[in-house]
């Protein structure tokens, strides 16, 4: 039997055990409140494991390709900010 592979954010819930510094779980209670901190955490880590893809792809990009103009760069904000935003997906960029 084939092992499936998930995207981030996709597959079944799976148990892990997390420490985080008291100040940080309570801080995030607070805003959430208990039942919903696991969903925190789980978006919070999408968001940085997303972030981190796209900053290995562009820093990829540059290598072999050169600096991206700033007229891309304004061109990409301009693109994730149409698509993300109106999928609720990602905040648009500032």
């Amino acid at each position: 039997m084939a092992e499936t592979t998930y995207s981030i954010g996709e597959g079944p819930a799976t148990r892990v055990s997390l420490s985080l510094p008291e100040g940080t779980a309570e801080a995030i209670r607070a805003r959430v409140g208990k039942r919903e901190f696991s969903a925190f955490i789980a978006a919070a880590v999408e968001r940085e494991l997303r972030g981190q893809v796209l900053d290995e792809y562009l820093a990829d990009y540059e290598y072999r390709k050169g600096p991206v103009s700033e007229q891309a760069r304004q061109r990409a904000r301009q693109v994730f900010d149409e698509v993300f935003a109106e999928e609720a997906e990602w905040p648009a960029a500032s």
